[in-house]
């Protein structure tokens, strides 16, 4: 597929529960083109997570191959694994995992201090974020004075503040109230659109699956296009 950012060939994940084996994932095959947004369904234990943490390079399938922005993660040791996720990878999760002691600046601009550059850049692409997510006016406030939908909308800035070309999203409309989530999805559509950024999400919402470009459903470790 011309123009793809991830390519899944035959992936396998398997491991050791108890005495048994476990195969969350079983020859899998996905292509997904840049600035693609795709939603992943299915029920709990059907792979949806551990597909998402294959793509993010958070862990390694047993089998098969699997590029990402041309690059084949089962080559890379986990040094450059991390490496690379902290410049090709945005996570997005349910639970915001901001920092409590710290500001949504601060938070936001966490991914930076590990990039080489001066903090009067780092700070303008900071403001630009939350600007970026409608936050601008609370980029002093920490998590406990910001309402749910506004800490998640915190947690897209740090995303993106690193430009990578993959947000990966784990239940990110799952804690909030419908306006809420629709905000934060109307944000993720706009990443797609016009920032084309390559966006997986995994939901058990299908309110929220209808905004993706297209919807898949995982099921003992199978993948059907529109099976929801």
């Amino acid at each position: 597929m011309n123009d793809c950012m991830i390519e899944c060939r035959g992936i396998t994940k398997t491991y050791r529960k108890g005495d048994h084996d476990v195969t969350p994932l079983d020859a899998l095959d996905l292509d997904v083109p840049q600035g693609d947004f795709l939603a992943l369904m299915g029920p709990s234990g059907s792979g949806k997570t551990t597909l998402l943490n294959l793509i993010s390079g958070i862990d390694s399938p047993t089998a098969g191959s699997l590029l990402v922005g041309g690059t084949d993660l089962t080559t890379l040791s986990r040094r450059d694994l991390t490496r690379w996720r902290a410049t090709h990878v945005g996570y997005i999760f349910q639970l915001y995992h901001l920092v409590p002691v710290l500001t949504a600046f601060e938070n936001v601009e966490l991914p930076l201090l590990l990039q080489p550059m001066n903090k009067r850049e780092r700070h303008a692409r900071v403001h630009a974020a939350l600007e970026w997510v409608g936050l601008r006016d609370r980029a002093d406030h920490t998590p406990a004075e910001l309402s749910g939908g506004q800490e998640q909308r915190v947690a897209i800035a740090r995303a993106i503040i690193t430009n990578p070309p993959l947000i990966v999203a784990d239940e990110p409309t799952g804690d909030l109230d419908r306006e809420s989530a629709g905000r934060i999805l109307d944000l993720l559509r706009k990443l797609s659109r016009e920032d084309r950024k390559t966006i997986i999400m995994v939901t058990h919402d299908a309110r929220a699956a209808e905004a993706a470009q297209r919807t898949f459903h995982l099921e003992k470790g199978r993948l059907l296009e529109n099976a929801i």
